[in-house]
């Protein structure tokens, strides 16, 4: 294993507060962090990643040159980049605003305040997105596991493929929806599907329910990843068939251990 220490991380924190900086500052150094570049707007920010790319930026929502959107999009769309964990840190509890946070695969949402903990779990799925934990495993070797990852969100996809390729998992084929995902079934056999709920065309719960009720692969280990808050739904896919769930953004940590379980069974 190729791990990593917070002491060992590069962290720009884009705050326009220069109070909520010297607070947040603050906790990163009692987690250990001591690499740490600061901005006050988006475009301060682009500036310090062209010159030094961090390994993770904490962010806050709403800045006077734009969103964090904004940079959020612009590291994800540029392949030089898009290996840089980001982390929200906001007041914002609307579930709408918070959701393409969540689709695009960051690292953490941390609420303001927030405590120690909040911190400490979001620097070390951080580490966990920069290393190489390879799973071993009883029953398979790692390496020839056929997992389908399906996902409407090219940038989720990428992060579900960066988080089980430092498992070990090489044998990775995409489907945007639950109807493509259901068409390569059809031709192709998997040891393991990892799926997005909401989704155009056919959803997470319809997929499910394909794969257990029509499928010469009734039997195939389910994992869905999920930002879904209605109990009914998440109720649904358990009855449908789903083994494990997993929220968006999730803890690499977890899902390892959820693959653990259902690969050892």
């Amino acid at each position: 294993m190729t791990s990593l220490s917070p002491s060992e991380l590069s962290i720009l924190l884009l705050e326009p507060s220069e109070t909520q900086r010297k607070i947040i500052i603050t906790r990163l150094q009692q987690e250990g962090v001591t690499s740490i570049q600061t901005a006050a707007t988006i475009a301060e920010a682009k500036q310090i990643i062209q010159r030094h790319k961090p390994d993770l930026i904490a962010s806050a929502l709403h800045f006077v040159d734009g969103e964090a959107t904004e940079l959020l999009q612009y590291i994800k769309s540029t392949p030089s980049l898009s290996d840089i964990q980001f982390m929200l840190v906001s007041s914002e509890c609307r579930r709408e605003q918070l959701e393409i946070f969540r689709q695009s695969g960051v690292v953490a949402i941390l609420p303001k305040p927030f405590n120690a903990d909040h911190l400490a779990t979001a620097l070390n799925s951080t580490i966990d997105f920069l290393s190489n934990d390879e799973m071993d495993l009883s029953h398979f070797d790692v390496h020839n596991i056929r997992v389908l990852v399906v996902d409407d969100s090219r940038m989720a996809r990428n992060v579900i493929k960066r988080t089980i390729s430092n498992l070990g998992m090489q044998l990775i084929t995409e489907a945007v929806d639950g109807e493509q995902a259901i068409n390569l079934m059809k031709e192709n056999m998997y040891d393991l599907v990892i799926t997005d709920y909401n989704m155009p065309s056919v959803d997470g719960l319809a997929l499910t329910q394909y794969i257990r009720n029509h499928s010469q692969q009734s039997h195939i280990p389910i994992l869905m990843v999920s930002s879904e808050a209605n109990d009914t739904h998440l109720s649904n896919v358990f009855s449908a068939g789903v083994n494990a769930l997993c929220d968006k953004p999730f803890e690499p940590q977890l899902v390892k251990k959820i693959l653990y379980q259902l690969l050892e069974e």
